[in-house]
């Protein structure tokens, strides 16, 4: 198996599954990232509010750097689990 790789996906349903679960994850922080960008830039148009929206950017910055991050982790676990033929050949010979 080659990391980010198109096809790891398809490997196996554990491989799937895994796949599925962190693309929820990558979606709710994408979604969490924007939220807080778009409330960040309406509190900024308020001087009372510019620092709690400087803190929303903050963390929708983080969150937009969790995003490769998930996805980083995700090719290592989906590499971890290897291939289950490679697996069966290794057993078998």
């Amino acid at each position: 198996m080659k990391l980010f790789h198109p096809q790891n996906r398809h490997v196996s349903d554990r491989h799937a599954k895994l796949w599925a679960h962190t693309e929820i994850a990558y979606t709710i922080v994408d979604f969490g990232a924007a939220l807080c960008f778009v409330v960040g830039s309406v509190m900024f148009f308020f001087e009372t509010w510019q620092t709690p929206g400087t803190w929303l950017f903050l963390i929708g910055s983080i969150l937009f750097a969790a995003k490769p991050t998930i996805r980083l982790w995700r090719e290592s676990r989906l590499l971890a689990l290897g291939d289950p033929q490679d697996v069966a050949k290794k057993q078998r010979g």
